[in-house]
């Protein structure tokens, strides 16, 4: 596809996630906010990576045939320890349990993009892989970082974007990736589709 093929009316974010959409809007590109109503594979039989390929697909595909004209984009982001995935703590209990894992070890976040146009016939999915190295994590230290941080709505129970210095010792790969968008990712595929949705 390049420059002199038709070009989507719109992008579409199929998320509710305020995350993406800071991501989306820091790269400058101009989006309509549409959460799909899916629910979401949480069992990763056929590891991290599919399973949230599978789920960004799941949230594009809900959407695409309602905005055919538009370039529907479906995410999701999963942490996962030693091929375990620890999808979003049921409580806080849950939580701190989940951060007690993860304490003083490396672990993989993945998020994935699904791009969906149906009426340009695109359907084009990708993965980006973050390494995340926590610092050891005593009890004081994980009931401060919930002080600040509400970990019940983030996989693995943290988000990187607010008290990082608290819990995270090093990141290797996208901290975008880590917040919940690959956008270096992203803007190099829709750069290669030819879409420029920049504002």
């Amino acid at each position: 596809m390049n420059r002199s093929d038709p070009h989507p009316l719109q992008l579409i974010l199929a998320s509710a996630s305020p995350r993406r959409s800071e991501l989306l809007e820091r790269i400058g590109l101009q989006f309509r906010i549409c959460p799909a109503d899916v629910e979401e594979y949480n069992s990763p039989d056929d590891g991290p990576a599919q399973m949230v390929l599978h789920n960004a697909g799941l949230k594009a595909d809900a959407l695409m045939t309602d905005f055919p004209d538009a370039l529907v984009l479906g995410s999701d982001t999963t942490v996962a320890l030693d091929g375990i995935v620890l999808n979003k703590p049921v409580d806080l209990d849950d939580a701190r349990s989940m951060l007690q894992q993860l304490s003083g070890r490396p672990h993989t976040v993945y998020t994935s993009i699904a791009l969906r146009w149906q009426a340009g016939g695109l359907s084009d999915d990708f993965v980006e892989a973050s390494q995340v190295h926590f610092k050891t994590l005593d009890d004081a230290t994980i009931t401060a970082y919930f002080q600040c941080v509400d970990p019940l709505d983030k996989a693995g129970a943290y988000g990187i974007q607010t008290g990082r210095e608290m819990i995270v010792e090093a990141v290797e790969g996208s901290v975008e990736n880590v917040m919940g968008l690959p956008i270096q990712a992203l803007e190099a595929r829709l750069f290669e589709l030819g879409f420029d949705f920049r504002v």
